[in-house]
């Protein structure tokens, strides 16, 4: 699945800081290394511990993590929207991602000079906000203008039902309300896609916080989840420069480090999980002596699709499939004992893919 999170944030946030640790993020297995699709993206592995009971009970000759794609986006200033700073180069990286994270100033450092002089995470996030309705707002006004005149004087019910939302849609940007945040049934939610509006995406807001702050909620930290909770949406809280200092280090040093920190995870590890999640995608797994791979499809899709990732031949000449689920795998210990208690199931066509199933495909072409 190639979908992909941009990040985002204003100027000496801790960005650039938090990307570093993403290209320098260690891989999991040997054979898939680090992949730089272009100098703004990065590929990092999507931390999963299953892979680890399933590379001890399979062995295999090789262990593929599945992968999750990010984008580093240039810094935003106040008026992007009107063409300041990168202006319009900043808003078209931003169409092309799928899912935002906002990296927001949630530290004091005389060293560092914030934009606006002052720390104030709220004001920030609001002029992001802004530059983003107000984006939104031109495309549909541009619409509104092509498509207005022939829906008030056509019969095409399509044409009207379009107008309609765009008016709705324009309302809404106006009292500077995100599309995400409007409530829009199936059928509007297809009509817009194609206008890929940058307030319509899903968004995680990461707050970016002083080492001494990592295991205590300051302020700043506080009201950005106050603000969040309004919105639904997700609060990492991370210090990036940590992330970076971690992104050098081996597993064991990594944990050590953890430890003396006095954190489980690290930031960099959650916005990834973060992430795959806010975008309804989940993981599957091949599993043998060859190879232990991890795949990953999204929500809702039936086993022919998850065949079809693998191979377009497996999707095209789909039998069954051989269904083990993870945990009964791990609560039986081998596939032996899964057989043997019943619990691997062959699925057809309607089956719907779970979290964590393991997968033979049969199919004929």
């Amino acid at each position: 699945m190639s979908l992909t999170t941009g990040i985002v944030g204003l100027p000496n946030v801790g960005k650039s800081t938090l990307f570093n640790a993403i290209t320098k993020q260690k891989i999991l297995a040997a054979n898939y290394p680090f992949a730089t699709i272009e100098p703004n993206v990065g590929v990092v592995v999507v931390p999963d511990k299953r892979l680890d009971f399933l590379n001890k009970l399979y062995e295999p000759a090789s262990l593929v993590p599945t992968t999750f794609e990010f984008t580093d986006i240039a810094g935003l200033v106040k008026g992007a929207s009107k063409g300041e700073g990168l202006g319009n180069k900043f808003l078209s990286h931003i169409r092309e991602v799928d899912a935002i994270v906002e990296v927001v100033r949630c530290f004091e450092d005389n060293n560092i000079i914030h934009v606006e002089n002052n720390i104030d995470p709220i004001r920030d996030i609001e002029t992001i906000g802004i530059e983003l309705i107000l984006a939104d707002l031109e495309i549909v006004d541009n619409r509104l203008n092509k498509i207005g005149k022939k829906a008030s004087m056509s019969k095409d019910k399509e044409t009207k039902k379009e107008a309609d939302l765009l008016i709705k849609l324009k309302d809404a940007l106006e009292n500077d309300k995100a599309v995400r945040d409007i409530d829009l049934n199936e059928d509007e939610i297809k009509i817009i896609k194609p206008y890929n509006l940058l307030t319509a995406k899903p968004i995680i807001y990461m707050a970016n916080v002083a080492e001494a702050d990592l295991t205590i909620e300051n302020e700043y930290v506080s009201k950005v989840k106050e603000y969040a909770e309004k919105q639904g949406a997700k609060v990492i809280v991370a210090c990036a420069k940590v992330e970076e200092e971690l992104s050098d280090l081996s597993d064991e040093e990594k944990e050590e480090f953890l430890n003396a920190l006095g954190i489980e995870e690290s930031g960099l590890d959650q916005l990834i999980q973060a992430s795959y999640s806010l975008l309804g995608l989940k993981t599957f797994f091949t599993a043998g002596k060859d190879e232990v791979r991890a795949w990953t499809f999204k929500d809702g899709m039936k086993a022919p699709e998850c065949a079809g990732i693998i191979h377009t031949d497996f999707e095209r000449g789909f039998i069954k499939a051989e269904v083990i689920s993870y945990t009964d795998l791990e609560a039986c210990g081998n596939e032996k004992a899964v057989k043997e208690a019943g619990k691997m199931r062959l699925e057809g066509k309607d089956y719907l893919m779970q979290d964590g199933d393991i997968c033979y495909f049969r199919f004929n072409v």
